[in-house]
């Protein structure tokens, strides 16, 4: 799916939370939640094989299959240069912008579009309340397990009420397991003009840039 591709919890897709305690999840109340086509927000990706930590703000734009993730500054993290992602799955490609020098890259997106939603096909796994008595965020629990597949591959946390995403897990192999939430939501697109790479773009490298500044 999408790269954020940017949910702490294990490849399993345990969640911060309180789930019912019983042994067996009720059957799905019904078929999955449409998500919003547009909306703004933060997340946090983290990366289980490295154990870092990515923040970021978010402007997702299903529509037009698009996203733009703008790395969040960290002040005790030294030798870390801060990009800004452009993804344009229409056009195939993915701009890499350094926030601070903006020199940019233009490179061809090796995945389609996925959509941060609920695949109709998910299997319904739980219905719980995040928080504690009074918090009262009810939210669904959805995965792409199959009766023949040992281990999920994806499993995704969703509010009941908007069909907000709270938190994705995806396993990709035995190497690459990334967890996202999601968090300070707004509906809609505030800037259509993030998704319009800067002009430095004009004369984009074809490579990726390094991550490292030191």
């Amino acid at each position: 799916m999408l790269p954020l591709v940017f949910i702490l919890l294990t490849a399993g897709g345990c969640v911060s939370g309180l789930p019912r305690l019983d042994l067996d999840p009720d059957p799905a109340p019904g078929p999955p939640c449409l998500a919003p086509l547009q909306w703004e927000g933060r997340s946090v990706q983290y990366d289980h094989a490295t154990g870092r930590n990515t923040r970021a703000a978010v402007s997702y734009d299903a529509q037009n299959q698009r996203i733009r993730i703008l790395q969040q500054h960290k002040k005790h993290t030294p030798c870390q240069k801060y990009f800004e992602f452009i993804f344009l799955y229409q056009n195939g490609v993915v701009f890499q912008i350094d926030t601070k020098t903006l020199q940019c890259s233009k490179t061809a997106l090796t995945e389609a579009w996925d959509p941060f939603d609920i695949p109709s096909n998910s299997t319904f796994e739980d219905q719980y309340i995040i928080g504690g008595p009074g918090d009262m965020m009810e939210v669904q629990e959805w995965s792409d397990r199959k009766p023949a597949r040992k281990h999920e591959a994806w499993v995704g946390v969703y509010t009941v009420k908007d069909c907000y995403p709270v938190q994705e897990t995806y396993t990709h192999n035995s190497s690459v397991s990334t967890s996202t939430r999601f968090f300070d939501l707004r509906l809609g697109i505030s800037d259509p003009n993030v998704f319009v790479p800067p002009p430095s773009c004009q004369s984009a490298s074809p490579h990726t840039l390094d991550e490292q500044g030191c």
